[in-house]
């Protein structure tokens, strides 16, 4: 039975390679997806890391606390990357992302990188 997104629903038989891929419609959006759902896991573990409350997190990100407990509770569809970056920064990190070949493609890895002295999310 397929669903308003084209997929189909649970008990199809269909299998897919990460959960990414199960919600979104393209590639691509699983690759946004994913790489928000790491920034967001990287930045919920300085926060605890940190021992810090939500007020304090919220304070230190330059966000409220609401939105700090949307992203504590994993709510990737209210981030955007360049607001996850932005938040990042607040914290004294810098985001790196690498640029893998995708499986089944041949290509030369590369990396893109912030600011190189830094300790990267």
């Amino acid at each position: 039975m397929a669903t308003s997104k084209g997929k189909t629903a649970k008990g199809s038989g269909d299998t897919f390679t990460s959960v990414w891929d199960a919600l979104a419609d393209t590639p691509e959006q699983a690759a946004n997806l994913r790489a928000r759902a790491e920034l967001m896991r990287q930045i919920a573990e300085v926060v605890k890391d940190g021992g810090w409350t939500q007020v304090d997190a919220a304070t230190r990100c330059g966000i409220t606390q609401p939105r700090i407990n949307d992203l504590l509770r994993g709510r990737v569809s209210r981030f955007s990357i360049d607001a996850l970056v932005n938040i990042a920064t607040a914290l004294g990190r810098t985001v790196r992302f690498e640029l893998q070949v995708a499986r089944g493609r041949r290509a030369v890895s590369q990396r893109v990188s912030g600011h190189p002295s830094s300790a990267a999310l």
